[in-house]
């Protein structure tokens, strides 16, 4: 025998809207704080100190109390052009070397031994992860005194006292001493401490590819080599696209590489822009000129930056 629902009355029933706005500004209340907080700091350290930085690069700028900072308008840029001594071509040149050497070979560094650490015959994992992540977090001074001693000219560099007892030299190498080899210390030191950052978020997304795609290109017969570059590398493209774009970054910010290992010598040969930058504003106290050269730089990672995201944006990865 069917039954009739009890009647509801009208009355007791609420609006939909109304129980949604009133969670609505709860949940905002309770984030509006963390909210106005992350606001706050983003324009306290990073907005303001930007525009301040801009400003400066137009001026005069000293830090002495009471001092005139008389706008100069575009000198300071000028002054970067047409310095007689070439240190801003130098320091050009020398980033764009290192992005251009480093990122490609840092990459494949860590895409290569992620993938070997994750082989099913790799025992000991966490070991090994924590070894190749243990340069990050390794103090920059103490890696750099390090490589200082490693490539130590004389026989009382690691090196060089290698090099000489196999008889592959017959005295020792200045390595700090000559801008080429002292260029191939600071890119060696850059891998060296960067490269286990990579090799940790290629390993944290290898385990996101399904085992099917390599059982099925093992029953194809393919080898290791064809399941890396056709199964591995585009299934981590996404991941790739993330890792480039912070290698990138990492690269044109190449200062404690620098600052420890060579100080920007011989002869301000090896500078990089961030390092002409330090040693302008904080040695010659030309404020100005430094804030110049790093807006300039900061134009060039922007645009670098925001061209890279834009392509791995409109590219679909499977």
């Amino acid at each position: 025998m069917a039954t009739e629902a009890p009647a509801v009355k009208p009355g007791k029933i609420k609006p939909g809207w109304s129980n949604r706005l009133k969670k609505g500004g709860r949940e905002w209340l309770a984030v509006l704080p963390f909210i106005i907080l992350g606001v706050a700091g983003t324009l306290v350290f990073v907005v303001y100190p930007m525009i301040k930085n801009i400003l400066i690069s137009f001026q005069d700028y000293s830090i002495m109390p009471n001092a005139k900072n008389p706008f100069i308008g575009l000198d300071n840029y000028k002054f970067a052009f047409n310095d007689p001594n070439h240190r801003f071509y130098m320091a050009v040149k020398n980033t764009v070397l290192n992005v251009v050497l480093t990122v490609p070979l840092n990459w494949f560094l860590a895409i290569f031994f992620a993938v070997l650490i994750n082989m099913k015959f790799v025992k000991h994992k966490l070991a090994w992860r924590t070894i190749y992540y243990l340069p990050i977090i390794t103090s920059w001074i103490v890696v750099a005194f390090l490589f200082r001693f490693l490539f130590a000219s004389g026989e009382n560099g690691l090196v060089n006292f290698l090099l000489l007892k196999l008889h592959l030299i017959d005295k020792p190498i200045a390595f700090l001493a000559n801008y080429w080899s002292a260029m191939v210390v600071i890119w060696l030191f850059h891998i060296w401490k960067t490269v286990g950052w990579g090799i940790v978020i290629y390993l944290a997304a290898l385990q996101g590819v399904s085992k099917d795609y390599y059982e099925a290109a093992e029953l194809d017969g393919a080898n290791g080599v064809q399941q890396f570059w056709k199964i591995t590398v585009p299934m981590l493209a996404p991941i790739t696209a993330f890792v480039l774009i912070n290698l990138i970054n990492g690269a044109f910010n190449i200062f404690p590489q620098v600052y420890f290992i060579t100080k920007g010598g011989p002869m301000d040969q090896t500078q990089t822009l961030p390092s002409l930058m330090f040693i302008q504003a904080f040695t010659n106290f030309k404020f100005g000129y430094a804030a110049a050269l790093s807006v300039m730089m900061g134009i060039t990672i922007f645009l670098l930056t925001f061209t890279q995201m834009k392509k791995f944006g409109n590219q679909r990865f499977l």
